[in-house]
C-alpha cells in the first residue's frame, strides 16, 4: 500500500468537483480530485461508467445557458438556449484543458473509506487499496445518484426501475407499446412521461402524483424562463437591489401572473391543484407536458395506494393494468466512503456553515450539496471562491457554536418557507445566497 500525501483531497470530478479544481489550480494550492468514472462531468455524462450519471438519452438543460456557464468560461455561441446534455459534457471537457488540471484528478479511483485518524488529518483508501493522506477534504460527490423509492401495500408482477436508470423507451427496459406508470412530478419525471406518451411508443402512459407541483415552461414568448434572474456570479449593483428589492415584495404575484398568462394553472391544464404558493416549492420545468396531457397522450393519476400483480390501485379508487412503473422519486443524499457512525444522514438534513463547512468536522467540506432554483455551475464557482480564500488564510471562520447556531438558524429558515419535502433540506436562494458568500469574504 503506497501512501500519497496532499494538502487538499476532492471526492468527486463533476460539476463541483472540476469548480473547485479550477479555482485551487489559480491560487496554486496543492491538491488531488479523484474521480471514480474514466472522465470529467459527473452527472452530466450519458453512459457514465461509473453508474452515478441520471442523464438520459433526451436529457436538455432546464435553465438557459447564459446562467447556466461559469462567468468567466462563456459557453460558445452556436450552443443553443437549452444545450443537450452531450453539449455540456463537452463544455465541461473544454473548460477543464483551457485552465489546465487534468493531471489533477485520478481517473478510475473510486475512494471507499475515508477515515478520520486525528484533529487535521484525512486518511483516504481507494478501490485498489492505495493510501491517501491530505489536511483538508472537499466532498463533491453530487447528490442525484442515490435513488429513493417509495413502499407501496401489495407487489408489482412487472417491470420495475427508478428514473435514475432511464436512458431512451427502450433502455434499460422496453416500454414501446406497454402500458406505463411514471410516479412523480419532478423534471425527470415530466420529461419521461412528455418522452413515452408520444403514441408511436407506448400503449397508454400514465403520471401519478402525490404532491402536487406548479409548471413552468422553458420560454415565456421569446425569452427563456431566467432571462430576468441576475447570474449568480455577478455583483449586486444598484440598479439590481432594487430591482431584487421589488421581487421580494411582489414577486410571488408576478411570477404566478406569468406563469398562468404563459400555460395557466396546473388544474387547468389537467394536473391536479397546489396546496402551496408558486414560490413555496421548486417547481417543475417543461414546455411539453400540457401538450401531451391535452392531446390525451398522457393520463393524470392520483398517488398510489396499492400494487396486485399487474393491477395498480390509486386513492382516486381506480384501477389500471401496468406493465412497467418507473419511480422517478428523487434521491438521498449519501456519503459511501464514509461510516454511517461519523455521518448518517437522515432525511436529507445535514445543516452546514455557508452550506460549505461543517460546524463539527474540522477540516470537512461540501461543494455542490445545494438545491439551488438556478443552475448549480456559478454557484460551486462561488462557493470554491470563498475555499480558495480560506485556505489562503484570508478568510477566518467563527467559532463552532456560532458556525452550528448560523447553520440550523439558515436550514429552519428555508424549512420554514418551502413545503415540507427531502428536496428543500438543501434549498438555497441562489443570488442571495452568493451575494453572501461574497459579503463574508469582504
Amino acid at each position: 500500500m503506497i501512501i500519497k500525501k496532499h494538502d487538499i483531497c476532492i471526492i468527486g470530478a463533476g460539476t463541483s468537483g472540476i469548480s473547485a479544481c479550477k479555482n485551487f489550480q489559480e491560487a496554486g494550492l496543492d491538491f488531488i480530485c479523484f474521480e471514480a468514472s474514466d472522465r470529467i462531468g459527473g452527472n452530466w455524462v450519458f453512459r457514465n461508467k461509473n453508474g452515478m450519471s441520471s442523464a438520459y438519452e433526451s436529457l436538455h438543460i432546464n435553465t438557459s445557458k447564459e446562467k447556466m456557464q461559469f462567468y468567466d468560461f462563456p459557453m460558445p455561441d452556436h450552443y443553443p438556449d437549452f444545450p443537450h446534455h452531450s453539449h455540456i459534457a463537452e463544455y465541461f471537457e473544454d473548460y477543464v484543458k483551457h485552465f489546465g488540471f487534468k493531471d489533477k484528478i485520478l481517473f478510475n479511483t473510486v475512494i471507499k473509506q475515508v477515515t478520520k485518524i486525528d484533529e487535521d488529518r484525512w486518511e483516504l483508501i481507494s478501490h485498489n487499496e492505495e493510501k491517501y493522506l491530505c489536511n483538508h477534504l472537499i466532498v463533491a460527490n453530487g447528490h442525484h445518484w442515490d435513488p429513493k423509492m417509495p413502499r407501496f401495500e401489495g407487489s408489482f408482477d412487472g417491470e420495475v426501475f427508478h428514473s435514475h436508470h432511464y436512458l431512451n423507451p427502450e433502455e434499460p427496459v422496453n416500454c414501446k407499446n406497454k402500458n406505463i406508470l411514471i410516479i412523480g412530478a419532478g423534471n425527470s419525471a415530466m420529461d419521461i412521461a412528455s418522452e413515452l406518451s408520444r403514441k408511436n411508443i407506448s400503449n397508454k402512459v400514465f403520471l401519478s402524483i402525490r404532491s402536487p407541483v406548479w409548471v413552468t415552461p422553458k420560454y415565456f414568448g421569446s425569452m427563456t424562463l431566467d432571462h430576468f434572474q441576475r447570474h449568480p456570479s455577478q455583483k449586486k449593483g444598484w440598479i439590481d437591489a432594487i430591482k431584487e428589492l421589488i421581487f421580494d415584495i411582489f414577486g410571488e404575484a408576478l411570477l404566478t401572473r406569468k406563469i398562468v398568462q404563459a400555460i395557466g394553472k396546473p388544474e387547468d391544464i389537467g394536473l391536479p391543484k397546489p396546496q402551496h404558493k408558486f414560490t413555496q416549492a421548486h417547481p417543475t420545468i417543461s414546455s411539453e407536458i400540457q401538450l401531451r396531457i391535452g392531446s390525451g397522450d398522457l393520463i393524470v393519476k392520483k398517488n398510489v395506494s396499492s400494487l396486485a400483480g399487474k393491477a395498480i390501485y390509486f386513492e382516486d379508487n381506480s384501477q389500471e393494468n401496468i406493465d412497467v412503473i418507473i419511480y422517478a422519486t428523487g434521491y438521498k443524499i449519501s456519503f459511501p466512503f464514509f461510516k454511517k457512525s461519523f455521518i448518517n444522514v437522515i432525511d436529507n438534513h445535514l445543516p452546514l456553515y455557508k452550506r460549505i463547512f461543517h460546524p463539527e468536522i474540522t477540516n470537512l467540506y461540501f461543494i455542490g450539496l445545494i438545491q439551488p432554483l438556478c443552475a448549480l455551475m456559478p454557484v460551486v464557482d462561488e462557493q470554491s471562491k470563498m475555499l480558495t480564500k480560506y485556505f489562503q488564510g484570508e478568510f477566518k471562520l467563527p467559532s463552532k457554536e456560532h458556525m452550528r447556531s448560523d447553520a440550523e438558524l439558515a436550514n429552519n429558515k428555508m424549512l420554514e418557507h418551502y413545503v415540507k419535502s427531502s428536496r428543500h433540506t438543501i434549498q438555497i436562494n441562489c443570488t442571495k445566497y452568493t451575494d453572501d458568500l461574497r459579503k463574508q469574504l469582504g
